[in-house]
């Protein structure tokens, strides 16, 4: 019995990027031998044993062969004769075609150590196009590694778009492709996912309503980037290198859906693009099943952004109703991460990237004003329904106020 270790582990250690999980291979062993040695088998596909004192995975050595649709169609085989080669071999890419043993000998026979090097991300084997989910974590990847250099080699983006255009995508789960989605959004180059989803003919599949804004122009003076899907990333770009939370960049990602539905007669503009990008959000978010939370923030940046640019500009009430919108009094959080998702909208343009957004600190200094007061500020011969509807116009009035002192 020979245990390996394998995958983004051994990736990871070369490259000097940082990791924490494990996976091991064992090659020459039964499900016999484990379970003695005190391994706990997990998974119903493959045997995968859990180490009985760290509880890092542990799988024998297997081949593989396709036997239907999507990403669960395979046929496993496990057994002493399986070489470590024949195990490796299924794997997506190069790079994560790699073992180690406990001496430290790495054994590479795919040339993965090759293309770390040259930063190039390869397929292995055209077995690569049996799996439809490794297009999206080939995308991943490029996102993840962007920062090094890397990029998928043309061969293998080939083969992306030969999975794209066989209709094999529609076999992934909602919940798988969120999941890839999600961790994909949170790496700091999350825009390169997209970009190299769109390369490859996948974004139109999977995220049609973000493909349609590629080609859509907007007004120069405002966006001189021109494209809305450009612009979409760029917003994006700039949610990742403020490093907001998950809930942010997906808000941010999605937030101009509705300008893909603006009539052909009023291009360049985009009048009421808001409201119209209310229903294509709602149906990302449904469609993927993502979290009520990511949701609401997603619905509300996409319905109100304009206003967060024109914060300076809006009537006292008008912000405090928006404020109210956004539950300002009981999750002041939610203000902040409207707040963060509408400078990043702000900035993602072209040249723009680094031009002040002094309306994030008005928007969070209003929501401060309002927030302290309470109903202990009001007269004592206040009581019932009057109390709410004096706060509420106690609010209003500190806000004209605040607005007088950024006039004057």
């Amino acid at each position: 019995m020979r245990v390996y270790l394998v995958g983004g582990a051994v990736r990871d250690h070369l490259l000097g990027h940082p990791y924490h999980e494990k996976d091991y291979v064992v090659v020459g062993a039964t499900p016999e031998q484990l379970l003695a040695e005190g391994y706990q088998p997990v998974g119903k596909d493959f045997p995968v044993f859990l180490h009985p004192k760290t509880k890092e995975e542990y799988a024998l050595a297997r081949t593989e062969r396709k036997s239907g649709v999507g990403y669960h169609g395979f046929q496993f085989f496990t057994d002493t004769s399986v070489k470590l080669e024949d195990d490796l071999v299924r794997r997506d890419l190069t790079i994560n075609a790699m073992a180690m043993d406990e001496n430290g000998t790495v054994y590479d026979p795919y040339d993965g150590q090759q293309d770390l090097q040259h930063k190039i991300l390869r397929h292995v084997s055209d077995a690569f196009t049996e799996d439809p989910l490794r297009v999206l974590r080939v995308a991943r990847f490029a996102a993840r590694y962007a920062s090094y250099g890397f990029k998928v080699a043309e061969e293998t983006l080939q083969l992306m778009r030969k999975i794209a255009q066989s209709g094999e995508l529609s076999a992934l789960t909602p919940e798988r492709v969120w999941k890839e989605t999600s961790r994909a959004l949170m790496e700091d180059h999350a825009d390169v996912y997209f970009q190299i989803l769109k390369d490859c003919d996948a974004l139109e599949v999977l995220f049609p309503e973000i493909n349609a804004l590629f080609g859509v122009p907007q007004r120069p003076e405002y966006h001189p980037e021109i494209d809305c899907g450009i612009h979409t990333l760029m917003a994006l770009k700039q949610a990742c290198l403020a490093n907001y939370a998950l809930e942010v960049r997906f808000a941010v990602l999605v937030h101009d859906l509705g300008k893909a539905l603006t009539p052909v007669d009023e291009l360049p503009r985009h009048i009421m693009h808001e409201e119209r990008g209310i229903p294509p959000v709602t149906q990302i978010c449904d469609r993927l099943k993502v979290p009520t939370a990511l949701k609401n923030l997603a619905l509300i940046v996409c319905k109100e952004h304009l206003k967060c640019h024109q914060v300076k500009n809006l009537k006292p009430g008008t912000l405090w109703r928006l404020l109210q919108r956004l539950d300002v009094l009981r999750r002041p959080e939610k203000v902040e991460a409207f707040v963060q998702a509408c400078e990043c909208d702000a900035k993602g343009r072209l040249g723009l990237e680094q031009r002040p957004y002094p309306q994030a600190q008005y928007m969070l200094d209003a929501m401060q004003i309002v927030r302290n007061i309470r109903a202990q500020d009001l007269p004592e011969h206040v009581s019932g329904p009057e109390i709410g509807e004096m706060l509420i116009q106690y609010r209003i009035d500190a806000l004209a106020k605040f607005k007088e002192q950024h006039i004057n």
